[in-house]
């Protein structure tokens, strides 16, 4: 958008500034594939990550089954989750 109104914006300060952000708590930073880093808005409800191995496009999703299974094999094995990160990596099905 600064691009686009004619301003002119170095790299170097974009990241500087989303990386105050991180600190501030406004958004969050992930990393879903190497020496990439993706920033999203900080949400108080969790959710987990698709990201295609072919576009590269992440697509956030809720899947309260998922939720509870994770909960129950970390219980099994004597344990209760803190918190977690779940990342597919994912595809277009091809008929």
């Amino acid at each position: 958008m600064l691009l686009s109104a004619g301003e002119e914006i170095g790299l170097a300060t974009v990241y500087r500034v989303l990386s105050q952000f991180e600190s501030a708590g406004l958004v969050t930073r992930h990393n879903f594939e190497e020496g990439r880093s993706v920033f999203e808005r900080s949400s108080a409800r969790h959710h987990d990550h698709m990201v295609c191995i072919e576009s590269g496009t992440v697509v956030e999703f809720v899947n309260d089954e998922i939720e509870k299974l994770q909960r129950a094999v970390a219980a099994e094995h004597g344990y209760e989750i803190v918190d977690h990160n779940l990342v597919l990596f994912v595809r277009p099905i091809k008929d």
